[in-house]
């Protein structure tokens, strides 16, 4: 069993990051792969499109898979193919997701497929990736799963009411899996404000300026922001499990 000391760097690790080829996603495989972690970008079309990303991280075993967060038997798929080509997986990152803007107020565009597809893909697609991979993150009896949830869950303030559902859902049960599958597996979650990535479609210029104006440290987030917290919680935060780490520049407060 681990000690949950601190450590300095993550050679040997396998580290499978579901949305791997989005910006947050790659930004963490970038961190982990420079500490020597192996990583493995799984997303709906990451043959297609990691393939230069890969040359893009130190070390030369990392891997693309296709997997759909809202496609169980792929994911399981997925942790069939990691355990075979590496043996190992001790880091499950889970930064895909789905969002549409719609106005809180505005319930009548909320409809029940945007509904179902917002839980779906932010919700109950991380607990499948989990699932999928639990017992390959058991293995090594000091396994790590970081979930990458968003302020919108103790705020009540986001791109819509599913998303703010979904991420408040993920929250609580990360606390609730982080007891169950304790002292073998660690869950946490890192809860970003508003970052600058294509993942919100029609947020521009103008809704960056503003949000940064009106946070505290006067900036909005950056994909690294995000990749950097997954790193502590991987090295640094090793004796943290079922909290939330908040990288937001103070835009709850």
């Amino acid at each position: 069993m681990s000690n949950f000391q601190s450590v300095d760097d993550l050679n040997g690790k396998v580290a499978v990051i579901i949305g791997g080829n989005g910006a947050v996603g790659f930004a963490t495989a970038q961190r982990l792969a420079k500490l020597g972690a192996t990583c493995v970008l799984i997303g709906r079309n990451a043959l297609e499109k990691g393939k230069e990303q890969l040359n893009l991280l130190p070390g030369s075993k990392h891997l693309c898979l296709n997997a759909n967060i809202t496609d169980s038997a792929s994911l399981v798929a997925a942790a069939s193919e990691v355990n075979s080509r590496l043996g190992r997986c001790d880091i499950l990152v889970n930064s895909a997701g789905f969002t549409k803007p719609v106005p809180a107020a505005n319930l009548d565009d909320l409809t029940d497929e945007l509904i179902d597809d917002v839980l779906k893909s932010n919700f109950r697609g991380v607990l499948a990736s989990i699932r999928a991979f639990q017992s390959l993150l058991k293995a090594n009896s000091d396994g790590l799963v970081v979930n990458v949830s968003s302020i919108s869950a103790f705020t009540g303030v986001g791109s819509n009411l599913a998303y703010v559902a979904a991420k408040a859902s993920l929250d609580i049960v990360s606390e609730s899996l982080a007891k169950a599958l304790a002292p073998n597996i660690r869950v946490l979650c890192v809860s970003p404000g508003v970052v600058d990535s294509a993942f919100v479609p029609g947020r521009g210029g103008d809704f960056n300026e503003k949000t940064a104006a009106t946070t505290p440290l006067k900036r909005i987030g950056i994909p690294d922001d995000v990749a950097s917290a997954i790193e502590a919680c991987a090295t640094r935060l090793r004796f943290s499990t079922g909290t939330r780490i908040v990288i937001d520049g103070g835009r709850h407060l």
